[in-house]
């Protein structure tokens, strides 16, 4: 008896799937050794932070939806092109731009860029276009919004006092310290509601392009994955404040707010879910269409697809190597602090009542760029989580950038340049990258400042933080003009 075999579908049979996957998988290996800080740091958030905990689950996700959509390649063959490489000397240059501007995020996005290049360049436009939706789903692998931090604080911080004025509850603010007669608040980092909004649109994403066809539905869903969690988390914050409130004690209402956190998230993400079952679309079934006319299979030009996007790619590498040629380290010296009321110098450090003050001054080249700046600033900050309090304090001359983190010496940091002060913010970033192109003299100069509670002595965070602001105000006349002039190139 004859049993005649199905026949395998024609993109496995003789699709020349072979060469272009190890062209790909090459390729995947080449950028990850070449672009390797970028990846280090990537994951070296998701283990820290709290935010980006489910980074880990993208790259399964995404192997996921490719699975899903892996009929719409029966169809379909591998056709690298070399043209479709070039995008990748785009990609480079927007790494390069973010590495002189000195934004992690914005060279991690470029990896991701890149990698989308490489797909496009082995397989062809048309399996990716197949795959776009997991493909897409990979930007999640950057660890991005923290710079969001700072006004999801401030929304936050608002939704506290309104719903205390109209609840008549007494209450006094000074930043991000709210006292109630119960006991004292702070809107830390972890309260920005960080980590609930970027797991929540991560999901949405999720949500989007699994339950919905329709662009436009998926964009209502992105937009309600950013709306609800920061109305949501200004309202948990405020019901801890009230809990506090009721219960006569911040510090019971405060015990375990991030359980309290999860659980709340937890059920406005199942409402959302619940909320948007009635519209799905994943039902539906796709318009069969005729199989597309293909050119003559040439798995072979897939190596030369490859090595073209990753050559491509290492132009932006180099050429930042080139700019640093030569560049010397920042030069580090300890100096010595003004002594505010209370506290008497002995040397370079100043000792207070229960507390030990320090400083350092960073000066760097005028040819640096910012991503050494702002590697410095992180790492006199120290590796902190969400937890700490951070705060800004600006004076005369200075802006001061303060953490604070229970069981870490307090620290704050200032940044001067031209003499002026430097924030951390895209115009001191472009300003410096221009003037380091242009061979200018100004140099970007760091202060750092260093509370540190005595061992034996049991830390009083309200108290360290009056310590901190007479400290830096003491500081007007000595360090704060110093780092302006040295910032200045003088």
């Amino acid at each position: 008896m004859n049993v005649t075999l199905p026949a395998r579908p024609a993109t496995l049979q003789a699709g020349g799937w072979a060469l272009p996957l190890a062209g790909l998988g090459l390729g995947l290996l080449a950028l990850g050794l070449l672009f390797r800080a970028e990846v280090e740091a990537a994951v070296a958030t998701w283990d820290r932070s709290a935010a980006y905990g489910h980074c880990w689950l993208v790259l399964p996700i995404a192997a996921w939806l490719a699975w899903q959509r892996r009929a719409r390649l029966v169809q379909l063959r591998p056709a690298p092109s070399l043209v479709l490489a070039l995008p990748a000397l785009g990609a480079a240059l927007a790494w390069l731009v973010a590495e002189r501007l000195g934004i992690m995020e914005g060279r991690q996005f470029a990896l991701v860029g890149l990698a989308w290049v490489l797909v496009l360049a082995v397989l062809g436009w048309r399996i990716a276009l197949a795959m776009a939706a997991p493909l897409a789903y990979l930007i999640f692998l950057v660890p991005f919004g923290e710079f969001a931090t700072p006004f999801l604080q401030d929304v936050t911080l608002r939704m506290i006092l309104a719903g205390l004025r109209l609840l008549g509850i007494p209450f006094y603010a000074d930043g991000l310290v709210i006292e109630i007669p119960a006991g004292t608040f702070l809107v830390a980092e972890a309260c920005a509601g960080l980590r609930f909004l970027i797991a929540t649109i991560a999901f949405g994403a999720l949500y989007a392009l699994v339950m919905f066809r329709s662009p436009g539905r998926r964009l209502l869903v992105l937009l309600l994955a950013v709306v609800v969690p920061i109305l949501a988390n200004g309202i948990r914050a405020l019901g801890i404040v009230l809990l506090g409130h009721h219960l006569g004690s911040a510090e019971a209402a405060a015990a375990d707010h991030l359980i309290y956190g999860w659980v709340f998230f937890s059920v406005v993400l199942l409402l959302l879910v619940l909320a948007g079952l009635p519209f799905r679309q994943d039902a539906s079934v796709p318009v069969a269409s005729a199989p597309p006319r293909q050119a003559p299979a040439r798995p072979a030009l897939a190596l030369g697809a490859a090595a073209l996007a990753v050559g491509l790619g290492a132009a932006g590498p180099l050429a930042a190597g080139r700019l640093d040629a030569g560049v010397p380290a920042p030069q580090a010296e300890a100096v010595a602090l003004a002594a505010p009321e209370g506290c008497e110098a002995e040397g370079l450090v100043l000792r207070c009542a229960g507390a030990t003050a320090s400083a350092r001054l960073l000066a760097f080249a005028p040819a640096a760029n910012w991503s050494a700046v702002a590697a410095a600033r992180r790492l006199a900050a120290g590796i902190a989580d969400d937890e700490a309090l951070t705060f800004a304090l600006r004076e005369p001359g200075v802006d001061w950038q303060v953490r604070q983190e229970a069981g870490r010496p307090m620290v704050a940091v200032a940044a001067w340049r031209d003499g002026a002060p430097a924030g951390d913010g895209l115009r001191a970033r472009l300003a410096q990258a221009l003037s380091a192109l242009r061979g200018g003299t100004a140099r970007p100069v760091l202060l750092v400042v260093e509370l540190a509670p005595d061992a034996a002595a049991r830390p009083d965070p309200v108290r360290l933080r009056g310590l901190m602001r007479a400290l830096l105000t003491a500081q007007r006349e000595g360090l704060v003009p110093r780092a302006a002039t040295i910032s200045a190139g003088a």
